[in-house]
C-alpha cells in the first residue's frame, strides 16, 4: 500500500484536503470547485511496460495502488475484478487496433452500453458503495445518495447501468431531449432497475448541465433532503472517481503497443481525443503525468470549437458562439467543466485564478488565462475541430480505404490526428469513443453520401435504431453488433418525463421520484 495522496479544491473554499473515499461520495467541491490530487505518483517504464502482461483488472489495480486510495490493495483488487470481468465482450477490455500504418485505435466501446464511459461507470460505482460504509447517522444506517447526472448521451446509459439495484443508492439521469442519438435514448428510457430515473431536459446539454449544478450548489434545497436522509452526489465527470479509471487505459494501450513491437520502450506516443466536456483528454495529461510517454496531445472539437480557439487563443469566449447539433452529440458542449481541473494544475495550484476565470465564465461567459498558463497550456496541447460534413465524409473514406467503420466522435479525432500529426510516421493513438451502433443514422448517412440532418430514405426512415444496425451491418460490415442494442426494441419504455431547463423544474422532478419511492415526506 502506498501513501494516501488527499485532494485539493481547485476553487480552495474546502481548507482541509480530502480522502479518496470522501471526494467521490461529495463529487463536487463546496462553492462548486472540483477535486485534484494534492500529488502525483510516479510510474517508472518498467512498471509500464509490465502491465501488457496483466489481466486489465490488475492494471487498474496498481495504477489505483500508486494513487494511494484509502482502500486496502485486497479490497481493490476484489473490485476491479468485479468492474472488469465478463460485463465486457473482451477480456483486453480496451484492445489497440492498427487500422492504418502508426494510426492505432483505443477501443473503449466493449462494455455494457458500447461507450468509454463504461471503463469508470463500471468502476466507480463498487468504490461509491464501499465508501458509503464510512458515513452512517446517529443510528447507524447508511444516508441514501442520490446521484444526479446530466448526460450529453452516453454518462447517463452507463451511470444507469452501473448504479442499477445497489442498495441506499439511486440515479437520476437528465439528458437533452432533442440532443441524442435514437439508441441513446432507448438506452435510457428503457433502463432497467429499481433504483434508477430519467428525465429529457428541454434545450440543449449546457442547460441541461447549468440545471442539475444549480441544484448541486443550492444549499436550502439540500440541507432539507439531507434532513430526511437523502445526500446528492455526482456521477458526472465531475467526479474524480470518473477520471482516475480512464487515466489506466492509456498507461495500459501504451504497454500494448510496446508488447506488440508497435513502439520502442520510451518512444513517445501522440493520443487523440474527441473532446466535450474535457475529461477524456485531462486522463490522458494525468497518464502522462504520472510517467507513461504520451508526446502531443490532440484536442479534437466538432462544430462546437470552443476548445479549438481557447487551446490556439489562451481566450475562453461563448458569449457570442452559438450552441449547435451536430452528428457527434456528447460533443456538443460549450462549458467543459473538466478544463478547470486542468487549468489548476497548469497554473501551479492557484485557487484564486481559478475562482477568478470561473468568475468571469459565469458573469461575462468569458476569460482569458495569464501567458504562463498558456505556455503551459501549449507545451501539451494542439487543438483543431472538423465540420459535420466532414466527420460523415471521414467515416466513409476510413471504411473504404481500411475496412473500419467509425461513428462520429472518432471519426472527428481521425481527422484531426491526421492534420495534427507532426509526420506520416508518428505513432497516434486515437481514442475510439462508441461503437458505430450507437450512432446509425449518421453512419448510414456516411456510406450513402448523404449530408448531416438529411431525412432518410423512404427504404430505412421507419426503422427502429435496432433495426437499422442491423441493416448496416448486413449491407456494409460483417462486424458483430453488441446483443445488448440488438435487444433493444424488445425492452418497454419506462421513461418519458420531460421537464424545462430550470433548477426549479430539475428540483421538483428530484422530489417526485423521491416522493413516489417513499424516500421522503
Amino acid at each position: 500500500m502506498y501513501d494516501s495522496i488527499e485532494y485539493l479544491d481547485t476553487r480552495g473554499y474546502t481548507e482541509t484536503p480530502l480522502p479518496f473515499s470522501t471526494v467521490i461520495i461529495k463529487g463536487l467541491a463546496a462553492g462548486g470547485g472540483l477535486f485534484v490530487p494534492e500529488k502525483l505518483p510516479q510510474l517508472d517504464l518498467t512498471e509500464i511496460v509490465k502491465l501488457a502482461s496483466l489481466p486489465y483488472a490488475q492494471q487498474a489495480a496498481l495504477v489505483f495502488d500508486r494513487f494511494g486510495i484509502d482502500f486496502s490493495a485486497n479490497v481493490i483488487d476484489r473490485l476491479m475484478q468485479q468492474a472488469y470481468g465478463e460485463n465486457f465482450d473482451t477480456p483486453v477490455i480496451a484492445p489497440v487496433v492498427e487500422v492504418a500504418p502508426r494510426s492505432y485505435l483505443l477501443e473503449l466501446f466493449h462494455g455494457p452500453t458500447a461507450a468509454f464511459k463504461d471503463m469508470a461507470l463500471q468502476c466507480l460505482p463498487w468504490f461509491f458503495s464501499l465508501a458509503l460504509e464510512k458515513p452512517r447517522d446517529a443510528a447507524g444506517t447508511p444516508m441514501f445518495h442520490l446521484i444526479l447526472v446530466a448526460t450529453s448521451g452516453d454518462t447517463g446509459s452507463a451511470a444507469l447501468a452501473g448504479f442499477r439495484d445497489r442498495e441506499h443508492t439511486g440515479v437520476i439521469v437528465f439528458y437533452p431531449r432533442d440532443g441524442v442519438s435514437d439508441i441513446q435514448s432507448r438506452q435510457m428510457t428503457a433502463a432497467e432497475g429499481a433504483n434508477v430515473g430519467v428525465v429529457a431536459v428541454q434545450g440543449n446539454f449546457d442547460d441541461c448541465q447549468n440545471a442539475v449544478k444549480t441544484v448541486f450548489n443550492d444549499a436550502a434545497f439540500t440541507d432539507v433532503l439531507a434532513g430526511q436522509g437523502v445526500k446528492l452526489a455526482s456521477a458526472n465527470s465531475i467526479n474524480w472517481g470518473r477520471l482516475l479509471p480512464q487515466v489506466v487505459y492509456y498507461a495500459s494501450a501504451y504497454s500494448q503497443l510496446v508488447a506488440s513491437g508497435s513502439l520502442e520502450l520510451g518512444e513517445q506516443l501522440d493520443v487523440c481525443v474527441p473532446t466535450g466536456n474535457f475529461g477524456n483528454i485531462l486522463a490522458a495529461w494525468y497518464a502522462r503525468a504520472i510517467g507513461v510517454p504520451i508526446g502531443r496531445l490532440y484536442c479534437a472539437s466538432n462544430d462546437n470549437n470552443v476548445l479549438t480557439d481557447f487551446i490556439n487563443s489562451g481566450t475562453y469566449d461563448i458569449s457570442q458562439r452559438s450552441f449547435k447539433l451536430t452528428p457527434s452529440p456528447s460533443m456538443d458542449i460549450l462549458v467543459s467543466s473538466n478544463l478547470e481541473r486542468q487549468l489548476f494544475e497548469l497554473n501551479g495550484h492557484d485557487a484564486g485564478l481559478i475562482r477568478k476565470w470561473m468568475r468571469e465564465l459565469s458573469e461575462q461567459r468569458r476569460f482569458q488565462v495569464d501567458e504562463a498558463t498558456f505556455a503551459a497550456l501549449r507545451e501539451s496541447f494542439s487543438a483543431d475541430w472538423v465540420s459535420s460534413e466532414e466527420s460523415l465524409e471521414t467515416i466513409r473514406e476510413v471504411f473504404q480505404q481500411f475496412g473500419y467503420l467509425l461513428e462520429p466522435h472518432t471519426a472527428v479525432a481521425w481527422k484531426v490526428a491526421e492534420r495534427l500529426r507532426m509526420t506520416p510516421d508518428s505513432p497516434v493513438l486515437i481514442v475510439a469513443t462508441s461503437h458505430w451502433a450507437k450512432f446509425a443514422s449518421d453512419v448510414y448517412r456516411a456510406l450513402h453520401h448523404m449530408a448531416p440532418g438529411e431525412a432518410l430514405p423512404d427504404e430505412v426512415a421507419g426503422l427502429s435504431g435496432p433495426q437499422l444496425v442491423a441493416r448496416i451491418a448486413e449491407q456494409h460490415t460483417a462486424g458483430s453488433i453488441p446483443q445488448h442494442l440488438a435487444e433493444l426494441d424488445s425492452k418497454p419504455i419506462r421513461f418519458d418525463e420531460t421537464c424545462a431547463n430550470t433548477a426549479e423544474a430539475v428540483s421538483e422532478s428530484i422530489v417526485d421520484w423521491l416522493e413516489q419511492r417513499r424516500l421522503i415526506d
